[in-house]
């Protein structure tokens, strides 16, 4: 059962207290009477039922609600409550027998009859347990689902579509249903059926864009691109405001040369909010993909990406700069890798190529600050170092890059040609110190590694 039954299958219990302890209680009787001793005992064994029950001493629960049926064997609450015991301690034939003595005593009450279905899925008697879900359904819709779950577990497959098709009919389609469809699709094989409830649908509500997409996929699944293509151009001419459609269209158009509109459904899904950064991320790479064997077209592909740009929730947003960086377009790449840094602060691939991008492009003030803040939190990277030493020798701050140069290049390991750029570096900025001898004598170590000596 669902939740909602749960809770209140609980107020119940805690309703049936109360009415156990009225209706056993006479106030008219003398105290000489014997049946208030009777009545104290039931409530006393009763209470101490659900003690014991509330710290999980369900043997012992069962002791005193059997003392219960001996002084009153006329009240369904005890037994209703002995089978819910007996459930606890898989005693499922005593479980059984209480629940059938409180229905005869109830026969109206649902939860008595939903506890006794529980029991019977438990012991999989599949014969009683569809007895119990029929006389269910009266009280409530979901009983209809469980039945459809109870020919699907027992491979009556036709009836449980059967079931499952009724409740689309009266209540339309829901998720749990579908995936139970689903479920008895794919355990009986059945493609072609999935297929044709899926026309069906279509043919019923010809707005409802979901039931198109499901059947593209399903279709695909197959490798029936001829019908999925089919499919997304029918969704389309009903449905002409759909973004979704697009993200089958795009890869149809490409398959057939049809290249204006492969661009034109890629731009639509990248511009898109509706569409999620993982499907935007797919599309993105395949555009990319696109241009690299059709390279007249990477100034479509350039204008889109930087009018998506400012959208930092793809997760390519650094594949998108680095493409730019490709494209010799600088500065996109450089705005492109700064707000993919927003959204992924500790990826140093983007860390290293905005500072090597600001000095390609001279922004040697922007070069220093950021490879000084960066170092703080990366002091054992030569990289930054060594960019801070080339930007302070092009801003004159000779003895700056000097400090940086000495330091970081004690962490170049195997990487020659960092190492000579290092030395590079501090020969021209001893040279501009004046300090000719240290100048010569880098610059010697420069030559020396790159002359492989």
């Amino acid at each position: 059962m669902n939740f909602t039954n749960m809770f209140r299958g609980l107020f119940l219990g805690m309703v049936l207290i109360p009415k156990i302890a009225i209706t056993q209680v006479d106030f008219n009787k003398t105290p000489e009477d014997n049946s208030i001793d009777s009545t104290e005992k039931f409530q006393e064994y009763f209470f101490e039922a659900l003690k014991q029950k509330g710290i999980e001493n369900y043997d012992r629960a069962v002791v005193s609600l059997l003392k219960c049926v001996e002084l009153d064997d006329t009240e369904a609450a005890v037994y209703f409550e002995l089978g819910k015991s007996y459930i606890q301690l898989k005693n499922f034939g005593a479980a059984e027998n209480s629940l059938k003595l409180a229905i005869d005593k109830n026969p109206n009450n649902e939860w008595y009859l939903n506890k006794l279905y529980g029991v019977y899925e438990q012991i999989d008697d599949y014969d009683n347990a569809l007895k119990i879900i029929k006389l269910l359904i009266k009280y409530h819709p979901d009983y209809e689902e469980n039945l459809a779950n109870l020919y699907a577990k027992h491979d009556k497959s036709r009836q449980a579509l059967k079931v499952l098709d009724d409740m689309d009919n009266k209540y339309g389609y829901s998720k749990s249903r579908d995936y139970l469809r689903n479920k008895i699709y794919n355990a009986k094989g059945d493609d072609q059926g999935r297929i044709e409830n899926l026309k069906r649908r279509i043919d019923l509500n010809p707005q409802d864009e979901q039931n198109y997409l499901v059947l593209i996929y399903r279709y695909s699944e197959q490798n029936n691109k001829k019908e999925a293509f089919k499919t997304a151009q029918k969704l389309l001419k009903n449905i002409p405001s759909s973004i979704l459609v697009h993200l089958a269209l795009y890869k149809f158009y490409l398959e057939d040369n049809d290249t204006e509109k492969a661009i034109n459904s890629m731009s639509i899904v990248l511009k898109s909010v509706k569409v999620k950064p993982e499907a935007k991320n797919r599309v993105l790479n395949d555009f990319i993909k696109f241009t690299q064997d059709h390279p007249e077209y990477e100034n479509r592909l350039l204008e889109i990406t930087t009018e998506i740009s400012a959208d930092s929730s793809l997760k390519s947003t650094s594949e998108m700069a680095q493409y730019h960086l490709q494209a010799g377009n600088k500065t996109e790449a450089l705005s492109l890798f700064k707000t993919s840094l927003k959204s992924n602060p500790n990826d140093f691939k983007s860390i290293k190529n905005v500072v090597l991008i600001q000095i390609d492009l001279e922004m040697f003030v922007e070069a220093i600050e950021f490879s000084s803040k960066m170092l703080e939190r990366y002091p054992n990277q030569p990289i930054l170092y060594l960019a801070n030493g080339v930007a302070n020798n092009y801003m004159q701050l000779y003895q700056e890059a000097v400090n940086a140069l000495e330091i970081g290049i004690d962490y170049v390991v195997d990487n020659k040609m960092m190492e000579i750029d290092f030395y590079k570096q501090l020969s021209l900025s001893h040279k501009y110190l004046n300090n000719i001898r240290q100048s010569q004598s880098f610059l010697k170590k420069a030559e020396i590694l790159l002359n492989g000596q």
